[in-house]
């Protein structure tokens, strides 16, 4: 049974895509029927195409469902715990404490993309997704937004490359990221960010 299926697969409000759910050799046109049928049973909202999830009702008894940004974040930057993307941008400098600016539309770069860049609206709220050139994973997505960030970061930060090169020195102590870690990839990315990597003088929490 499909509901099953999703009872123990999602939490309530949690974004259900289309795409993921199991067919079992079924068309789709079945599944899509199989879903319509939950939603007039009321076990599933409709949230946009192809997006769904369970209702969760409040002590008012009012239904409650993901955020624009939840659906943004599991569709392009965590799909059930596995890495697929990050933010970039403004929301990454905010991410990181070198900025206090706020942007209206944010930006991610993601695996789950086939466009180069396109703009998409989730919920009425409007995401910049780029798709990424390097594979994401839970292993690199630490090391590939660090990258990221040094590459943006003269269009973001508040202060100087001294007080924006200590806050990332913290991130890399933090996350141990290596000097090896660095040279697998800082060569996918521009030369811009060879510039920035030695401006911000972070070369020493190597030592």
């Amino acid at each position: 049974m499909l509901y099953e299926y999703i009872k123990k697969h999602y939490q309530e409000a949690e974004p259900i895509f289309f795409g993921d759910l199991p067919c079992d050799g079924k068309p789709k046109s079945e599944l899509s029927r199989q879903i319509r049928k939950l939603c007039e049973e009321e076990k599933l909202v409709k949230y946009d195409t192809g997006i769904y999830y369970m209702p969760k009702k409040t002590t008012l008894k009012n239904l409650v469902g993901p955020s624009s940004d939840t659906v943004a974040q599991s569709k392009y930057i965590c799909k059930k715990g596995k890495m697929i993307g990050f933010y970039t941008g403004n929301t990454l400098a905010n991410q990181f404490g070198i900025s206090t600016q706020v942007s209206q539309c944010q930006e991610i770069i993601s695996n789950n993309m086939s466009a180069k860049v396109m703009e998409i609206k989730i919920g009425g709220k409007k995401y910049l997704v780029r798709k990424s050139k390097l594979l994401v994973t839970n292993q690199n997505v630490k090391v590939l937004q660090l990258l990221e960030l040094i590459k943006i970061i003269d269009d973001y930060m508040d202060e100087g490359y001294k007080e924006a090169g200590e806050i990332i020195k913290k991130y890399i102590r933090e996350n141990h990221i290596s000097k090896t870690d660095i040279d697998r990839y800082i060569r996918s990315f521009s030369i811009k960010v060879f510039k920035n990597y030695y401006e911000l003088g972070i070369d020493d929490v190597f030592a």
